[in-house]
């Protein structure tokens, strides 16, 4: 153990442990998706941040922590971003550097009930802010959520029913300190002991408490994935896969067929040849064929990408244009600074136009959608906004071919599961190579996934559902409650750095010195 902390003494030692334990938590995601994983992944990150010898220190282990999650959730970047994969890491990593401070802060030295009952409530609404702040689209968005881990979790995803992929965040974190006080801890044992005994039962109370999605009906939707397509002519080979695939279901009365991101890689004003076979494979399936046009558009400029819905007349009109945007993948931030990065990787030579606003389908049958299109499954406010808005399905349109080999398709698909689930909305998740993937309203799958080496059309039978989860009601309450938590402890912390310290009492005059039982007297 000596050995160990002389180890420690190094800087750059410690900045890789730091590192390492940082990026523990990509096994609780697929394609490993050891969720039970989650509740001790950050333990040893606390540990190390805990024992800081500075609060300088800590920050940095905060922060060389942060480059490690970041970097191992999304390692699956390196063959496109390559080393401008790690500088991102890097650049993100630093929102954790106070977090590491607040762990040393509340957990650092001897454990008091009192500092630890702390830590319970203020490390997740750290982490939470944390999470916050990397969600914003410019600095990435919030792929790998620590309490999207959680997905295939039937108490979780009831959980996030009620308060969203945040709430599962939250609560995951708590039981990593309540486990990392428990390691190290003695008096405070038994706060750590009754943390984790208020968290089952909040989840068991929300299990209870909680509605439930009330099923009220089935929808047959079609997912078309014609796999990978290679050539120089791949954009109508790819369409041409499609349509045959399509063509497979006639016959089968599919309600909606659904088809991915940039599955059409033509403008349909530009080729109304391609409109009308369209709306030929609508009227033979009689169903209406939501398709995903990426192209230069003839009425505006630019390239955008847009879910265009197709009838058995062709377009209907509706159509929605892709809000939020991958960052280097569809558009460079700060191009004028950062577009260097096309020279080194795969970053997008041209953005991308964005859409202004979301967009609810009719498709007949009585069924409203809302579609979404890749990246933008890992917002939960946008399939909140469309399930308040009426959306009766949500639809994500995908494609992650560019990782085929990776984790990223098992991550991907595994969103809609967390999505579903916090809207009581079943979610269909459609994409060119796999992995395609449908939810029911309470986020269990329905049906067998689409993997990555599938080239098929296969028919759901969908649950439908009615009713508002807390989640679609409240919003994200549980980050505005972290916020509120973080603002008292600035504001504890603050006022006592404002304190006056009190005086100290003035030195007592030393007693006199006596002469024969008498004072004596100056002179003598």
């Amino acid at each position: 153990m000596q050995t160990f902390g002389r180890w420690l003494t190094s800087p750059w030692r410690r900045a890789l442990l730091a590192a390492l334990a940082g990026g523990l938590p990509m096994f609780t995601f697929p394609a490993p998706s050891l969720w039970w994983f989650a509740y001790v992944a950050l333990v040893p990150w606390i540990l190390l941040a805990r024992a800081a010898p500075t609060g300088r220190r800590a920050l940095v282990d905060g922060w060389c922590g942060g480059l490690g999650f970041m970097l191992a959730v999304h390692h699956w970047l390196l063959p496109s971003l390559h080393v401008f994969t790690v500088v991102l890491a890097a650049l993100l990593g630093l929102l954790w550097a106070p977090w590491g401070w607040l762990v040393r802060r509340l957990l650092g030295g001897t454990l008091t009930p009192g500092r630890t009952a702390a830590a319970l409530v203020v490390l997740p609404s750290g982490w939470l802010a944390v999470e916050l702040m990397r969600s914003w689209q410019g600095l990435g968005g919030p792929w790998g959520m620590l309490g999207a881990g959680q997905w295939q979790v039937a108490p979780a995803l009831r959980l996030a029913s009620v308060g969203g992929v945040w709430l599962l965040s939250f609560l995951v974190v708590a039981v990593d300190v309540a486990v990392a006080v428990l390691v190290v801890g003695r008096a405070a044992r038994v706060v750590a002991v009754a943390g984790l005994l208020a968290t089952s039962a909040a989840a068991s109370a929300a299990w209870v408490w909680a509605p439930r999605p009330e099923v009220d009906g089935h929808v047959r939707v079609a997912v078309v994935q014609p796999g990978t397509v290679g050539g120089t002519d791949s954009g109508q080979r790819r369409f041409d896969r499609e349509e045959e695939l399509t063509r497979r279901l006639v016959g089968l009365r599919p309600d909606l067929v659904v088809w991915g991101e940039s599955s059409v890689g033509f403008d349909l004003r530009e080729r109304p040849d391609l409109a009308r076979r369209l709306a030929a494979l609508s009227r033979a399936t009689g169903a209406d064929v939501l398709v995903n046009v990426d192209a230069r558009r003839s009425d505006r400029p630019g390239i955008y990408k847009s879910s265009v819905l197709v009838g058995p007349d062709g377009p209907t009109g509706d159509r929605y244009d892709k809000m939020r945007l991958v960052p280097f993948g569809e558009y460079v931030p700060l191009r004028s600074v950062l577009g260097w990065a096309t020279s080194v990787g795969k970053a997008a030579g041209e953005d991308r136009g964005r859409g202004r606003e979301q967009v609810v389908m009719d498709v007949g049958h009585g069924l409203r959608v809302g579609p979404l299109i890749c990246f933008e499954t890992a917002f939960p406010d946008m399939s909140r906004h469309l399930a308040h808005d009426g959306a009766g399905l949500l639809l994500a349109q995908s494609s992650t071919s560019t990782f085929q080999h990776s984790w990223a398709p098992e991550q991907h698909a595994s969103l809609a599961a967390l999505r579903a689930a916090e809207t009581g909305r079943p979610m269909v998740h459609a994409t060119l190579t796999g992995v395609s993937a449908v939810y029911g309203p309470d986020g269990r799958r329905v049906g067998p996934w689409l993997g990555t080496g599938a080239s098929t059309a296969r028919v759901y039978d969908v649950p439908t559902a009615h009713g508002t989860t807390p989640y679609v009601r409240l919003g994200d309450w549980p980050v505005h409650a972290a916020l509120l938590v973080l603002a008292a402890l600035a504001a504890t912390e603050g006022a006592r750095a404002l304190r006056p310290r009190r005086s100290a009492p003035a030195p007592s005059a030393p007693p006199a010195r006596t002469v024969h039982g008498s004072p004596a007297r100056p002179g003598h």
